[in-house]
């Protein structure tokens, strides 16, 4: 049987947990890949590098190549290829990466400079997924503590209905498996543009802040 936390036991709107100010701006197409103007990649190539303005026309390829097959797909299917196309990203730290503890990337900041850790996979897979048509309904960007790094780790999970076995897009596994497939890993919150999932509490105020540092960068990519 599935454990009951990956559907939350308290569910907020996000207003009441003071998300509202950081997702209005998600009403638009930020962070999709079609929000990343010529003068964006210009700046992110400046900041690392020639190889960024590949990677970024890259990813706007397989997201355009992808909406065009996407009324044909089945939703799982797409689930697998965006796992794996983000999941070729190399792992770095934010310590290491961006110089800073933690560091919530937008998605073109993560590919741009071909790195990121959990949250960025997470955030990425999210907002092509969604980019893609995919009812925000049935994603949730879930943090988990998992057994296998010890440490607070992030996933995408995808519910084709409310209260299925959720399916796990994780930095760390290559395969798309259902969360009752995942026994080391421990949902304790889950949201998305909508409402936020919680395992008891309500969101560290520190998440947040992270979400509102986030949410001021994807838009001002958005008007570059």
């Amino acid at each position: 049987m599935l454990p009951t936390f990956w559907h939350g036991s308290r569910r907020y709107a996000f207003a009441s947990i003071l998300l509202a100010t950081a997702l209005a701006v998600w009403a638009g197409q930020q962070g999709f890949s079609t929000s990343v103007s010529t003068v964006l990649i210009d700046q992110y190539v400046s900041r690392f590098g020639q190889e960024a303005r590949e990677r970024l026309l890259g990813w706007q390829g397989f997201v355009k190549g992808r909406g065009t097959e996407a009324q044909a797909e089945r939703e799982t299917a797409m689930l697998a290829i965006v796992n794996h196309y983000f999941n070729r990203v190399r792992f770095v730290s934010d310590i290491e990466h961006w110089g800073v503890d933690d560091y919530w990337a937008t998605p073109a900041e993560l590919i741009a400079s071909d790195g990121g850790d959990c949250e960025d996979y997470a955030i990425a897979k999210y907002f092509a997924l969604k980019e893609l048509g995919i009812p925000i309904a049935r994603l949730r960007i879930t943090y988990v503590r998992s057994s296998l790094v010890k440490v607070a780790h992030m996933v995408l999970a995808y519910y084709p209905t409310p209260q299925a076995d959720p399916l796990i897009l994780d930095n760390l596994d290559i395969q798309v498996r259902p969360a009752s497939q995942r026994p080391d890993l421990v949902a304790v919150y889950g949201f998305n543009d909508e409402d936020a999932l919680i395992a008891g509490g309500r969101p560290a105020v520190r998440q947040v802040r992270r979400w509102r540092d986030l949410t001021d960068r994807l838009e001002r990519e958005t008007r570059t």
